[in-house]
Protein backbone atom coordinates (compact mmCIF):
# COMPACT_ATOMS: atom_id res chain seq x y z
CA UNK A 1 0.00 0.00 0.00
CA UNK A 2 3.00 2.36 1.35
CA UNK A 3 4.45 1.86 -2.38
CA UNK A 4 1.57 2.18 -4.42
CA UNK A 5 0.67 5.95 -2.46
CA UNK A 6 4.60 6.61 -3.83
CA UNK A 7 3.56 5.44 -7.01
CA UNK A 8 0.41 7.68 -7.22
CA UNK A 9 1.65 10.47 -5.78
CA UNK A 10 5.16 10.63 -8.49
CA UNK A 11 1.95 10.14 -11.37
CA UNK A 12 0.49 12.97 -9.56
CA UNK A 13 3.64 15.36 -10.00
CA UNK A 14 4.19 14.14 -13.65
CA UNK A 15 0.68 14.96 -14.37
CA UNK A 16 1.23 18.45 -13.07
CA UNK A 17 3.85 19.03 -16.11
CA UNK A 18 1.45 19.10 -18.59
CA UNK A 19 0.37 21.78 -21.41
CA UNK A 20 2.75 24.97 -22.32
CA UNK A 21 2.14 26.72 -18.79
CA UNK A 22 4.86 24.44 -16.96
CA UNK A 23 6.73 26.52 -14.69
CA UNK A 24 10.96 25.61 -14.16
CA UNK A 25 9.59 25.09 -10.39
CA UNK A 26 7.82 22.37 -10.99
CA UNK A 27 10.08 20.90 -13.03
CA UNK A 28 12.87 21.76 -10.46
CA UNK A 29 10.71 20.47 -7.83
CA UNK A 30 9.86 16.90 -9.98
CA UNK A 31 13.48 16.53 -10.55
CA UNK A 32 14.12 16.88 -7.19
CA UNK A 33 11.56 14.47 -5.79
CA UNK A 34 13.43 12.06 -8.37
CA UNK A 35 16.37 12.14 -7.47
CA UNK A 36 15.05 11.70 -4.25
CA UNK A 37 13.44 8.88 -4.59
CA UNK A 38 16.75 6.95 -6.41
CA UNK A 39 18.74 8.25 -3.60
CA UNK A 40 16.34 6.06 -1.12
CA UNK A 41 16.76 3.49 -3.43
CA UNK A 42 20.26 3.20 -3.92
CA UNK A 43 20.88 3.50 -0.27
CA UNK A 44 17.85 0.62 0.42
CA UNK A 45 19.94 -1.86 -2.29
CA UNK A 46 23.54 -1.39 -1.93
CA UNK A 47 23.57 -1.29 2.68
CA UNK A 48 22.75 -4.96 2.58
CA UNK A 49 24.70 -6.19 -0.55
CA UNK A 50 27.85 -4.65 1.23
CA UNK A 51 27.11 -5.60 4.76
CA UNK A 52 29.92 -7.13 6.54
CA UNK A 53 32.27 -6.20 3.36
CA UNK A 54 35.11 -4.06 3.10
CA UNK A 55 34.91 -2.59 -0.50
CA UNK A 56 37.85 -1.26 -2.35
CA UNK A 57 36.96 2.20 -4.66
CA UNK A 58 37.57 1.34 -7.74
CA UNK A 59 38.05 -2.42 -9.92
CA UNK A 60 35.71 -5.94 -9.65
CA UNK A 61 32.92 -5.54 -7.23
CA UNK A 62 34.38 -2.16 -6.08
CA UNK A 63 31.84 1.00 -5.01
CA UNK A 64 33.15 2.48 -8.19
CA UNK A 65 31.73 -0.37 -10.70
CA UNK A 66 28.27 -0.70 -8.10
CA UNK A 67 28.12 3.09 -9.11
CA UNK A 68 28.77 2.98 -12.46
CA UNK A 69 26.30 0.28 -13.48
CA UNK A 70 23.71 1.65 -11.12
CA UNK A 71 24.04 5.17 -12.61
CA UNK A 72 24.05 3.65 -16.15
CA UNK A 73 20.45 2.01 -15.56
CA UNK A 74 19.36 5.07 -13.76
CA UNK A 75 20.31 6.96 -16.29
CA UNK A 76 18.13 5.28 -18.70
CA UNK A 77 14.85 5.04 -16.27
CA UNK A 78 15.35 8.95 -14.90
CA UNK A 79 15.53 9.97 -19.09
CA UNK A 80 12.32 8.24 -19.60
CA UNK A 81 10.59 9.53 -16.76
CA UNK A 82 11.59 13.08 -18.36
CA UNK A 83 10.31 12.27 -21.58
CA UNK A 84 7.05 10.50 -19.78
CA UNK A 85 6.57 14.04 -18.07
CA UNK A 86 7.62 16.26 -20.91
CA UNK A 87 5.42 13.66 -23.66
CA UNK A 88 1.97 15.44 -22.57
CA UNK A 89 2.57 19.11 -23.72
CA UNK A 90 1.32 20.49 -26.60
CA UNK A 91 3.61 21.87 -29.32
CA UNK A 92 5.00 25.58 -28.54
CA UNK A 93 2.07 28.42 -30.23
CA UNK A 94 4.30 28.57 -33.14
CA UNK A 95 3.77 24.44 -33.74
CA UNK A 96 7.01 23.72 -32.83
CA UNK A 97 8.31 20.92 -30.16
CA UNK A 98 11.65 19.08 -28.72
CA UNK A 99 13.30 22.41 -29.70
CA UNK A 100 12.97 21.47 -33.72
CA UNK A 101 12.18 24.83 -35.77
CA UNK A 102 9.92 23.00 -38.24
CA UNK A 103 6.53 22.46 -37.07
CA UNK A 104 5.43 18.64 -37.16
CA UNK A 105 9.25 18.02 -36.79
CA UNK A 106 9.80 15.84 -33.33
CA UNK A 107 12.57 13.47 -32.01
CA UNK A 108 11.88 9.86 -33.02
CA UNK A 109 11.94 6.66 -30.62
CA UNK A 110 15.09 5.30 -32.13
CA UNK A 111 16.65 9.61 -31.33
CA UNK A 112 15.50 9.44 -27.96
CA UNK A 113 16.57 5.40 -27.44
CA UNK A 114 20.22 6.82 -28.73
CA UNK A 115 20.19 9.39 -26.15
CA UNK A 116 18.95 7.81 -23.33
CA UNK A 117 22.04 5.21 -24.19
CA UNK A 118 24.31 8.42 -23.84
CA UNK A 119 23.12 9.63 -20.80
CA UNK A 120 23.95 6.23 -19.73
CA UNK A 121 26.79 5.76 -21.35
CA UNK A 122 27.81 9.21 -19.21
CA UNK A 123 27.10 7.78 -16.31
CA UNK A 124 28.74 4.75 -16.15
CA UNK A 125 32.02 6.07 -17.97
CA UNK A 126 31.75 9.32 -15.43
CA UNK A 127 31.58 7.04 -12.09
CA UNK A 128 34.47 4.75 -14.05
CA UNK A 129 36.32 7.89 -14.17
CA UNK A 130 35.83 8.97 -10.98
CA UNK A 131 36.18 6.16 -9.05
CA UNK A 132 39.33 5.61 -10.69
CA UNK A 133 40.95 8.82 -9.71
CA UNK A 134 39.88 8.37 -6.43
CA UNK A 135 41.40 5.11 -5.91
CA UNK A 136 44.98 6.54 -7.20
CA UNK A 137 43.92 9.25 -4.74
CA UNK A 138 43.06 7.35 -1.33
CA UNK A 139 45.42 4.13 -2.33
CA UNK A 140 44.58 1.51 -0.44
CA UNK A 141 41.29 2.63 1.19
CA UNK A 142 38.27 0.39 2.11
CA UNK A 143 35.06 1.62 2.27
CA UNK A 144 32.79 0.33 4.71
CA UNK A 145 29.39 -0.37 4.18
CA UNK A 146 27.40 2.52 5.68
CA UNK A 147 29.18 5.46 3.80
CA UNK A 148 29.31 3.12 0.75
CA UNK A 149 25.30 2.61 0.24
CA UNK A 150 25.24 6.18 1.39
CA UNK A 151 27.49 7.33 -1.57
CA UNK A 152 25.75 4.94 -3.88
CA UNK A 153 22.67 6.57 -3.27
CA UNK A 154 24.30 9.89 -3.99
CA UNK A 155 25.49 9.10 -6.98
CA UNK A 156 22.39 7.33 -8.11
CA UNK A 157 20.39 10.03 -7.01
CA UNK A 158 22.86 12.85 -8.68
CA UNK A 159 22.80 11.14 -12.14
CA UNK A 160 18.84 11.02 -11.50
CA UNK A 161 18.35 14.78 -11.18
CA UNK A 162 20.64 16.02 -13.76
CA UNK A 163 19.38 13.13 -16.31
CA UNK A 164 15.85 14.15 -15.69
CA UNK A 165 16.23 17.97 -16.42
CA UNK A 166 18.12 16.69 -19.52
CA UNK A 167 14.77 14.74 -20.92
CA UNK A 168 12.29 17.37 -19.80
CA UNK A 169 13.99 20.03 -21.85
CA UNK A 170 15.81 18.56 -24.70
CA UNK A 171 16.66 20.87 -26.94
CA UNK A 172 19.57 21.28 -30.10
CA UNK A 173 21.95 22.69 -27.29
CA UNK A 174 21.05 20.41 -25.00
CA UNK A 175 22.01 17.60 -27.47
CA UNK A 176 25.09 19.25 -28.30
CA UNK A 177 26.22 19.61 -24.98
CA UNK A 178 25.32 15.60 -24.04
CA UNK A 179 27.43 15.21 -27.07
CA UNK A 180 30.78 17.09 -25.91
CA UNK A 181 30.36 15.81 -22.65
CA UNK A 182 30.13 12.40 -23.01
CA UNK A 183 33.13 12.24 -25.49
CA UNK A 184 34.98 13.70 -22.79
CA UNK A 185 33.99 11.67 -20.06
CA UNK A 186 34.56 8.78 -22.60
CA UNK A 187 38.07 9.83 -24.14
CA UNK A 188 39.48 10.76 -20.25
CA UNK A 189 38.01 7.21 -19.35
CA UNK A 190 39.56 5.41 -21.68
CA UNK A 191 42.71 6.94 -20.66
CA UNK A 192 42.58 6.26 -17.12
CA UNK A 193 41.83 2.76 -17.83
CA UNK A 194 44.50 2.27 -20.61
CA UNK A 195 46.46 -0.61 -19.19
CA UNK A 196 49.74 1.06 -21.31
CA UNK A 197 50.30 4.11 -20.01
CA UNK A 198 52.66 4.98 -22.65
CA UNK A 199 49.26 4.80 -25.24
CA UNK A 200 50.19 8.00 -26.75
CA UNK A 201 53.00 7.43 -28.34
CA UNK A 202 51.61 5.47 -31.02
CA UNK A 203 48.03 6.98 -31.71
CA UNK A 204 44.74 7.57 -30.03
CA UNK A 205 43.21 4.25 -31.18
CA UNK A 206 45.60 2.50 -29.61
CA UNK A 207 43.01 2.67 -26.52
CA UNK A 208 40.49 0.59 -28.31
CA UNK A 209 43.21 -2.70 -29.20
CA UNK A 210 41.94 -5.84 -27.88
CA UNK A 211 45.06 -6.39 -25.93
CA UNK A 212 44.09 -2.44 -24.14
CA UNK A 213 41.87 -2.94 -20.56
CA UNK A 214 40.22 0.20 -22.01
CA UNK A 215 39.03 -1.13 -25.56
CA UNK A 216 35.02 -1.92 -24.65
CA UNK A 217 35.15 2.07 -23.26
CA UNK A 218 36.74 3.32 -26.33
CA UNK A 219 34.79 1.40 -28.40
CA UNK A 220 31.63 2.14 -26.80
CA UNK A 221 32.16 6.18 -26.50
CA UNK A 222 32.88 5.79 -30.53
CA UNK A 223 29.95 3.81 -31.04
CA UNK A 224 27.48 5.91 -29.20
CA UNK A 225 29.32 9.39 -30.14
CA UNK A 226 28.95 8.04 -34.04
CA UNK A 227 25.06 7.22 -33.07
CA UNK A 228 24.44 10.81 -31.72
CA UNK A 229 25.79 12.56 -34.36
CA UNK A 230 22.83 10.76 -36.92
CA UNK A 231 20.71 12.43 -34.52
CA UNK A 232 22.38 15.29 -34.59
CA UNK A 233 22.44 15.09 -38.27
CA UNK A 234 18.15 15.25 -38.42
CA UNK A 235 18.33 18.35 -35.53
CA UNK A 236 20.79 20.61 -37.48
CA UNK A 237 19.48 19.98 -40.70
CA UNK A 238 15.31 20.11 -40.36
CA UNK A 239 14.89 23.96 -40.18
CA UNK A 240 16.76 24.13 -43.53
CA UNK A 241 14.79 25.94 -46.02
CA UNK A 242 13.57 23.24 -48.95
CA UNK A 243 11.13 25.35 -50.59
CA UNK A 244 13.90 25.60 -54.07
CA UNK A 245 15.20 22.37 -55.40
CA UNK A 246 18.71 23.23 -55.07
CA UNK A 247 18.25 24.02 -51.43
CA UNK A 248 16.55 20.92 -50.55
CA UNK A 249 19.38 19.18 -52.59
CA UNK A 250 21.94 20.72 -50.76
CA UNK A 251 20.05 20.11 -47.12
CA UNK A 252 19.79 16.09 -48.49
CA UNK A 253 23.41 16.13 -48.84
CA UNK A 254 24.77 17.74 -46.23
CA UNK A 255 22.30 15.56 -43.83
CA UNK A 256 23.50 12.34 -45.71
CA UNK A 257 27.26 13.65 -45.28
CA UNK A 258 26.70 14.20 -41.56
CA UNK A 259 24.77 10.70 -41.45
CA UNK A 260 28.15 9.06 -42.89
CA UNK A 261 30.48 10.75 -40.75
CA UNK A 262 28.45 9.42 -37.47
CA UNK A 263 28.34 5.78 -39.47
CA UNK A 264 32.18 5.95 -39.79
CA UNK A 265 32.73 7.39 -36.39
CA UNK A 266 30.92 4.34 -34.78
CA UNK A 267 32.58 1.99 -37.85
CA UNK A 268 36.28 3.25 -35.55
CA UNK A 269 34.85 1.76 -32.34
CA UNK A 270 33.53 -1.31 -34.33
CA UNK A 271 36.71 -2.19 -35.78
CA UNK A 272 40.01 -2.12 -33.46
CA UNK A 273 42.96 -1.05 -35.49
CA UNK A 274 45.05 -4.42 -34.47
CA UNK A 275 42.74 -6.24 -35.98
CA UNK A 276 41.05 -4.19 -38.91
CA UNK A 277 44.01 -2.18 -39.71
CA UNK A 278 42.86 -1.79 -43.00
CA UNK A 279 39.32 -0.94 -42.62
CA UNK A 280 40.13 0.85 -39.54
CA UNK A 281 41.99 3.72 -41.01
CA UNK A 282 39.70 3.61 -43.96
CA UNK A 283 36.62 5.37 -42.08
CA UNK A 284 38.41 7.31 -39.61
CA UNK A 285 40.12 8.45 -43.04
CA UNK A 286 36.91 8.66 -44.77
CA UNK A 287 35.31 10.60 -41.46
CA UNK A 288 37.78 13.45 -42.27
CA UNK A 289 37.78 13.29 -45.97
CA UNK A 290 33.52 13.76 -45.48
CA UNK A 291 34.12 16.62 -43.21
CA UNK A 292 36.21 18.76 -45.45
CA UNK A 293 33.88 18.06 -48.47
CA UNK A 294 31.00 19.14 -46.31
CA UNK A 295 32.50 22.45 -45.07
CA UNK A 296 34.26 23.04 -48.34
CA UNK A 297 30.63 22.74 -50.10
CA UNK A 298 28.90 24.53 -47.40
CA UNK A 299 28.19 27.94 -49.39
CA UNK A 300 26.94 26.01 -52.04
CA UNK A 301 24.95 23.80 -50.42
CA UNK A 302 23.62 25.91 -48.14
CA UNK A 303 23.36 29.18 -49.32
CA UNK A 304 21.38 30.63 -46.64
CA UNK A 305 24.46 29.76 -44.08
CA UNK A 306 26.04 32.83 -43.23
CA UNK A 307 29.47 33.68 -44.61
CA UNK A 308 31.56 34.40 -41.00
CA UNK A 309 30.53 30.63 -40.63
CA UNK A 310 31.47 29.07 -44.09
CA UNK A 311 34.95 31.06 -43.40
CA UNK A 312 34.99 29.66 -39.87
CA UNK A 313 35.10 26.43 -41.31
CA UNK A 314 37.55 26.78 -43.82
CA UNK A 315 40.52 27.46 -41.20
CA UNK A 316 39.36 24.64 -39.32
CA UNK A 317 40.55 22.32 -42.95
CA UNK A 318 43.43 24.31 -43.13
CA UNK A 319 44.02 23.67 -39.89
CA UNK A 320 43.70 20.43 -40.05
CA UNK A 321 45.59 19.55 -43.30
CA UNK A 322 48.47 21.61 -41.46
CA UNK A 323 48.41 19.21 -38.96
CA UNK A 324 48.57 16.56 -41.50
CA UNK A 325 51.77 17.97 -43.39
CA UNK A 326 53.68 18.66 -39.38
CA UNK A 327 53.02 14.27 -38.99
CA UNK A 328 54.16 14.10 -42.55
CA UNK A 329 57.67 15.57 -41.48
CA UNK A 330 57.66 14.08 -38.20
CA UNK A 331 57.35 17.63 -36.01
CA UNK A 332 53.86 16.57 -34.54
CA UNK A 333 53.17 12.10 -33.57
CA UNK A 334 49.76 10.92 -34.44
CA UNK A 335 48.01 11.49 -31.53
CA UNK A 336 48.68 14.74 -30.82
CA UNK A 337 47.00 15.00 -34.57
CA UNK A 338 44.35 13.12 -34.21
CA UNK A 339 43.13 15.19 -30.51
CA UNK A 340 42.79 18.29 -31.75
CA UNK A 341 41.82 17.37 -35.23
CA UNK A 342 38.11 15.40 -32.99
CA UNK A 343 38.20 18.48 -30.91
CA UNK A 344 37.99 20.78 -34.51
CA UNK A 345 35.41 18.66 -36.26
CA UNK A 346 33.04 18.37 -33.09
CA UNK A 347 33.29 21.86 -31.73
CA UNK A 348 32.72 22.40 -35.70
CA UNK A 349 29.38 19.93 -35.42
CA UNK A 350 28.25 21.70 -32.18
CA UNK A 351 28.53 25.21 -33.87
CA UNK A 352 26.83 24.03 -37.06
CA UNK A 353 24.07 22.97 -34.97
CA UNK A 354 23.41 26.35 -33.51
CA UNK A 355 23.83 28.31 -36.58
CA UNK A 356 21.76 26.01 -38.84
CA UNK A 357 18.56 26.63 -36.40
CA UNK A 358 19.06 30.19 -37.18
CA UNK A 359 18.94 30.23 -41.11
CA UNK A 360 15.62 28.52 -41.01
CA UNK A 361 13.57 31.01 -38.53
CA UNK A 362 15.42 34.05 -40.97
CA UNK A 363 14.48 32.92 -44.01
CA UNK A 364 10.90 31.97 -43.29
CA UNK A 365 10.50 35.61 -41.66
CA UNK A 366 11.96 37.33 -44.75
CA UNK A 367 9.61 35.43 -46.66
CA UNK A 368 6.75 36.54 -44.75
CA UNK A 369 8.16 40.65 -45.30
CA UNK A 370 8.64 40.20 -49.05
Amino acid sequence: MAMRAVGENILRVLRQLRGPDTSDAVLEATALIVGALFLILGFAIGLPVFWGKELAISGAGSIGSFAAYGGAVTGVLAFALGRVAARPQVPAPDGTRDGFSVPGDRLRWYDLAAIAFAHAAIAYLGWLGIAELLERSFTDAPVFPFPGAVLIGVALAVTAYVTFLSAVALTPMVLSLVLAVFLVVGAFAAMLASSDIHWWRDNLSALGMSTNSASLAFAVTLIIAGVMVTTIARYATAGLPVDDPVDRRGRLIVRGGLILMGIFLACVGIFPVDEFFLLHNTVATGMVVVFAVIVVGLPWLLRGIPRVFVVFGWVYVLVIILLAAFFAVGYYNLTAVELIAAVLIFSWIIVFLRTAGSVGPERRRASATA
